[in-house]
């Protein structure tokens, strides 16, 4: 095997990962299964989500490390990332672990923010990642572990309803953790629109 191919095997790793995770969250009902046999798929599911978000960290990274870059490196990555970020937030949504305009506002950022860099690598422009994008990664990886452990304990949002935090609702606390999410990636996103302007402006 090619060393220089670890990275775009990375990448379609994770596209597999998480297509095999939107089926197995789909099924893992209690009316398909027993409770033992729901634990369990919601338990691979999680762990195959986890694994496919260390496949986005670990391929840019050798792929930098060691100059391994390729075209289909740099068309298929995003494109995996912004499907790891639709199946999972899609599967919270529907399990009632986060609200549907969370999802939609971090999706609208995440697809714009592509266009941008499409528009770009057109213009033979590269945009990097800032301080404050690799800062809503690591928050959006953050939030999907939690809601994802949350679904591995009662298959939605009963838990988070429940449990209290130094007499505080969990759900509340959740709910402000979401929101501050949403407002560091729109203005991650809005960075990059400000920063690459001249990119989609006229020119005076």
């Amino acid at each position: 095997m090619n060393m220089r191919n670890i990275p775009n095997i990375l990448t379609v790793s994770r596209i597999a990962a998480v297509l095999v995770f939107v089926v197995l969250a789909t099924f893992a009902e209690r009316t398909f299964m027993s409770d033992e046999a729901v634990r369990l798929v919601r338990l691979v599911a999680y762990i195959l989500a986890i694994l496919a978000g260390v496949t986005d960290l670990l391929d840019g990274y050798i792929a930098r490390r060691y100059n391994f870059v390729s075209d289909f490196g740099a068309l298929m990555d995003p494109l995996a990332d912004k499907i790891f970020v639709t199946g999972t937030m899609l599967m919270a949504v529907e399990y009632g672990l986060m609200p549907a305009w969370i999802a939609v506002a971090v999706l609208c950022r995440e697809f714009m923010v592509t266009g941008l860099r499409t528009l770009a690598a057109k213009k033979q422009v590269v945009i990097s990642a800032d301080r404050w994008g690799k800062l809503k990664t690591a928050l959006q990886m953050l939030m999907l572990i939690i809601a994802g452990a949350a679904w591995v304990i009662d298959g939605g949002a009963q838990y988070m309803h429940t449990a209290k935090w130094f007499g505080i609702r969990l759900w509340y606390l959740w709910i402000v953790y979401l929101s501050g999410i949403v407002l560091v990636t729109i203005g991650s996103g809005a960075g990059y629109f400000f920063k690459y302007r001249k990119l989609y402006l006229p020119e005076k």
